[in-house]
Protein backbone atom coordinates (compact mmCIF):
# COMPACT_ATOMS: atom_id res chain seq x y z
CA UNK A 1 0.00 0.00 0.00
CA UNK A 2 3.01 2.27 0.27
CA UNK A 3 3.03 2.67 -3.50
CA UNK A 4 -0.60 3.82 -3.55
CA UNK A 5 -0.04 6.38 -0.81
CA UNK A 6 3.21 7.53 -2.45
CA UNK A 7 1.36 8.24 -5.71
CA UNK A 8 -1.32 10.25 -3.89
CA UNK A 9 1.25 12.23 -1.88
CA UNK A 10 3.36 12.84 -4.98
CA UNK A 11 0.39 14.24 -6.90
CA UNK A 12 -0.68 16.49 -4.01
CA UNK A 13 2.82 17.85 -3.44
CA UNK A 14 3.28 18.27 -7.18
CA UNK A 15 0.14 20.40 -7.41
CA UNK A 16 1.08 22.46 -4.34
CA UNK A 17 4.53 23.06 -5.84
CA UNK A 18 2.97 24.45 -9.01
CA UNK A 19 3.51 21.36 -11.11
CA UNK A 20 1.35 20.09 -13.94
CA UNK A 21 -0.03 16.61 -14.52
CA UNK A 22 1.08 16.96 -18.14
CA UNK A 23 4.64 16.54 -16.91
CA UNK A 24 3.94 12.91 -16.13
CA UNK A 25 3.60 12.29 -19.86
CA UNK A 26 7.30 13.13 -20.19
CA UNK A 27 8.25 10.10 -18.09
CA UNK A 28 9.56 7.44 -20.43
CA UNK A 29 9.90 4.44 -18.13
CA UNK A 30 11.63 1.35 -19.49
CA UNK A 31 10.57 -2.22 -18.76
CA UNK A 32 7.14 -1.29 -17.34
CA UNK A 33 5.93 -4.85 -17.93
CA UNK A 34 8.63 -6.15 -15.58
CA UNK A 35 7.42 -3.88 -12.77
CA UNK A 36 3.76 -4.71 -13.28
CA UNK A 37 4.46 -8.42 -13.72
CA UNK A 38 6.66 -8.65 -10.62
CA UNK A 39 4.12 -6.86 -8.45
CA UNK A 40 1.22 -8.95 -9.77
CA UNK A 41 3.16 -12.13 -8.96
CA UNK A 42 3.56 -10.92 -5.38
CA UNK A 43 -0.11 -9.98 -5.09
CA UNK A 44 -1.04 -13.50 -6.17
CA UNK A 45 1.68 -15.11 -4.04
CA UNK A 46 0.41 -13.55 -0.83
CA UNK A 47 -3.27 -14.04 -1.50
CA UNK A 48 -4.77 -16.52 1.00
CA UNK A 49 -5.59 -19.10 -1.69
CA UNK A 50 -2.00 -19.23 -2.97
CA UNK A 51 -0.14 -18.56 0.29
CA UNK A 52 -1.72 -21.60 1.96
CA UNK A 53 -0.61 -23.93 -0.85
CA UNK A 54 2.65 -22.56 -2.26
CA UNK A 55 4.83 -24.22 0.38
CA UNK A 56 8.56 -24.20 -0.32
CA UNK A 57 8.13 -22.40 -3.64
CA UNK A 58 7.12 -19.21 -1.84
CA UNK A 59 10.59 -17.88 -0.88
CA UNK A 60 12.28 -18.35 -4.30
CA UNK A 61 9.28 -16.89 -6.14
CA UNK A 62 9.27 -13.91 -3.77
CA UNK A 63 13.00 -13.30 -4.25
CA UNK A 64 12.78 -13.70 -8.04
CA UNK A 65 9.84 -11.30 -8.39
CA UNK A 66 11.57 -8.75 -6.16
CA UNK A 67 14.74 -9.00 -8.25
CA UNK A 68 12.69 -8.54 -11.44
CA UNK A 69 11.17 -5.31 -10.13
CA UNK A 70 14.58 -4.19 -8.88
CA UNK A 71 16.15 -4.76 -12.31
CA UNK A 72 13.46 -2.60 -13.91
CA UNK A 73 14.09 0.14 -11.34
CA UNK A 74 17.83 0.08 -12.14
CA UNK A 75 17.02 0.26 -15.86
CA UNK A 76 15.35 3.61 -15.12
CA UNK A 77 18.19 4.94 -12.94
CA UNK A 78 18.46 8.17 -14.95
CA UNK A 79 14.88 9.21 -14.10
CA UNK A 80 15.06 11.92 -11.39
CA UNK A 81 14.08 10.38 -8.05
CA UNK A 82 14.52 6.79 -9.19
CA UNK A 83 17.84 6.23 -7.31
CA UNK A 84 15.89 6.64 -4.05
CA UNK A 85 13.47 3.93 -5.20
CA UNK A 86 16.44 1.72 -6.07
CA UNK A 87 17.95 2.22 -2.60
CA UNK A 88 14.68 1.14 -0.98
CA UNK A 89 14.34 -1.89 -3.24
CA UNK A 90 17.92 -2.91 -2.40
CA UNK A 91 17.22 -2.65 1.34
CA UNK A 92 14.15 -4.87 1.05
CA UNK A 93 15.92 -7.41 -1.16
CA UNK A 94 18.82 -7.65 1.30
CA UNK A 95 16.44 -8.29 4.19
CA UNK A 96 14.45 -10.91 2.24
CA UNK A 97 17.52 -12.81 1.02
CA UNK A 98 19.21 -12.66 4.43
CA UNK A 99 16.12 -14.24 6.01
CA UNK A 100 15.65 -17.11 3.59
CA UNK A 101 13.03 -15.57 1.33
CA UNK A 102 10.90 -14.01 4.06
CA UNK A 103 10.44 -10.39 5.09
CA UNK A 104 10.36 -10.59 8.89
CA UNK A 105 8.00 -8.38 10.85
CA UNK A 106 8.70 -7.46 14.45
CA UNK A 107 6.26 -8.71 17.06
CA UNK A 108 5.75 -5.14 18.25
CA UNK A 109 4.76 -3.91 14.79
CA UNK A 110 2.33 -6.80 14.33
CA UNK A 111 0.83 -6.12 17.76
CA UNK A 112 0.33 -2.45 16.86
CA UNK A 113 -1.65 -3.61 13.86
CA UNK A 114 -3.90 -5.59 16.15
CA UNK A 115 -2.49 -8.99 15.20
CA UNK A 116 -1.04 -11.68 17.48
CA UNK A 117 2.56 -11.15 18.58
CA UNK A 118 3.61 -14.39 16.86
CA UNK A 119 2.30 -13.22 13.46
CA UNK A 120 -0.58 -15.60 12.90
CA UNK A 121 -0.48 -15.57 9.09
CA UNK A 122 -1.76 -18.71 7.41
CA UNK A 123 0.73 -20.24 4.99
CA UNK A 124 3.52 -18.31 3.32
CA UNK A 125 3.61 -14.63 4.34
CA UNK A 126 5.60 -11.59 3.28
CA UNK A 127 5.63 -10.40 6.90
CA UNK A 128 6.60 -13.38 9.03
CA UNK A 129 7.48 -13.03 12.70
CA UNK A 130 10.94 -14.50 13.29
CA UNK A 131 12.63 -14.82 16.68
CA UNK A 132 16.02 -13.43 15.64
CA UNK A 133 15.89 -12.00 12.10
CA UNK A 134 19.03 -11.07 10.21
CA UNK A 135 19.43 -7.37 9.36
CA UNK A 136 16.48 -6.67 11.66
CA UNK A 137 16.76 -2.91 11.07
CA UNK A 138 15.81 -3.48 7.40
CA UNK A 139 12.77 -5.63 8.22
CA UNK A 140 9.16 -4.62 8.88
CA UNK A 141 9.70 -2.90 12.23
CA UNK A 142 7.19 -0.08 11.67
CA UNK A 143 3.39 -0.12 11.54
CA UNK A 144 0.74 2.23 10.19
CA UNK A 145 -1.99 3.39 12.56
CA UNK A 146 -4.88 0.95 12.54
CA UNK A 147 -7.32 3.64 11.42
CA UNK A 148 -5.43 4.16 8.12
CA UNK A 149 -7.12 2.32 5.22
CA UNK A 150 -5.17 -0.77 4.17
CA UNK A 151 -2.84 -0.30 7.14
CA UNK A 152 0.11 -2.67 7.29
CA UNK A 153 3.59 -3.11 8.71
CA UNK A 154 6.47 -1.64 6.72
CA UNK A 155 10.24 -1.33 6.54
CA UNK A 156 12.88 1.31 5.97
CA UNK A 157 13.08 0.11 2.38
CA UNK A 158 9.35 0.71 1.96
CA UNK A 159 9.81 4.28 3.23
CA UNK A 160 12.59 4.89 0.70
CA UNK A 161 10.55 3.36 -2.13
CA UNK A 162 7.53 5.51 -1.28
CA UNK A 163 9.66 8.64 -0.97
CA UNK A 164 11.35 7.92 -4.30
CA UNK A 165 8.07 7.36 -6.12
CA UNK A 166 6.69 10.63 -4.74
CA UNK A 167 9.89 12.40 -5.85
CA UNK A 168 9.61 10.98 -9.36
CA UNK A 169 6.06 12.32 -9.64
CA UNK A 170 6.80 15.75 -8.14
CA UNK A 171 9.92 16.33 -10.24
CA UNK A 172 8.14 15.28 -13.42
CA UNK A 173 5.22 17.62 -12.68
CA UNK A 174 7.59 20.47 -11.86
CA UNK A 175 9.52 19.93 -15.08
CA UNK A 176 6.39 20.76 -17.07
CA UNK A 177 5.83 23.94 -15.06
CA UNK A 178 9.39 25.22 -15.48
CA UNK A 179 9.62 24.36 -19.15
CA UNK A 180 7.06 27.04 -20.07
CA UNK A 181 5.25 27.33 -23.41
CA UNK A 182 7.04 26.31 -26.56
CA UNK A 183 8.65 29.25 -28.41
CA UNK A 184 6.75 30.58 -31.42
CA UNK A 185 8.28 29.70 -34.78
CA UNK A 186 10.30 32.47 -36.43
CA UNK A 187 8.58 34.22 -39.37
CA UNK A 188 9.76 33.38 -42.86
CA UNK A 189 12.21 35.97 -44.18
CA UNK A 190 10.90 38.23 -46.94
CA UNK A 191 12.81 37.68 -50.17
CA UNK A 192 13.64 40.69 -52.37
CA UNK A 193 11.04 41.26 -55.04
CA UNK A 194 8.21 39.55 -53.12
CA UNK A 195 7.31 42.21 -50.54
CA UNK A 196 4.00 44.06 -50.64
CA UNK A 197 5.78 47.39 -51.31
CA UNK A 198 7.62 46.14 -54.38
CA UNK A 199 6.38 47.79 -57.60
CA UNK A 200 6.64 45.67 -60.72
CA UNK A 201 8.47 47.27 -63.60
Amino acid sequence: MFILYAVVVGLLVGFLAGGRVAGLASLHLRWPAAVVGGLLVQVALFSPAVASRVGGLGPPVYVASTMLVGAAVLRNWSVPGMPVVAAGAACNLLAIVANGGYMPASAGAIALMGGPAHGGAAGYSNSAALADPALWFLTDVFAMPRWVPFANVFSLGDVLIGTGIALVIVLAMRSAATAGPAPAPAPDPVRPGTGSNDIPT
